[in-house]
């Protein structure tokens, strides 16, 4: 039984190393396309014609955004990250037991019964961080992907207060 739990572990821990290095993959690569468009935004502020300038500007543009909302993911996940370990050690991760399908996809009748537990704790301690993790991921399991990051993003403010 605790071989089990332990390889289980393991597999956890290999599926979190090669998400980080995904991560760190499609960053790199925007990072490269963040130099070009700077590049392409520099020679095209430099050409006489007033639309290329104009085009030029607006390329400038482009990476800032990418940037901020690369920091923004990035952030959002190492805080998530976090908050997970935080939960872990303590023993109040919710328990992944929901039935699945063949697929391996949840069953959403189960995942919206079990969501009522977590929206509960939540009314109930709106103060606690934990309780917005908790239900982020009762959110997730139940399918709906916007309330999941929302809150989270409650989670992490409270987090940050806390």
């Amino acid at each position: 039984m605790a071989q089990a739990a332990n390889s289980t572990a393991k597999a956890a821990k290999v599926k979190i190393t090669k998400t980080k290095i995904w991560v760190a993959l499609i960053a790199l690569l925007l990072v490269f396309y963040m130099v070009i468009m700077l590049q392409r935004a520099v020679l095209l502020m430099g050409d006489p014609d007033w639309i290329a300038k104009l085009l030029g500007v607006a390329y400038l543009v482009i990476p800032f955004v990418a940037a901020w909302a690369l920091v923004n993911e990035i952030l959002f996940g190492a805080r998530t990250e976090k908050m997970a370990s935080i939960l872990e050690a303590e023993g109040g991760l919710p328990e992944d037991n929901l039935p699945r399908t063949p697929a391996g996809r949840i069953v959403r009748e189960a995942a919206d019964a079990e969501f009522e537990k977590y929206k509960l704790e939540a009314e109930g301690a709106p103060a606690d961080w934990r309780s917005w993790f908790r239900l982020s991921c009762a959110y997730d399991a139940a399918g709906d992907r916007k309330r999941a990051r929302q809150s989270m993003r409650d989670a992490i403010a409270l987090f940050k207060k806390a």
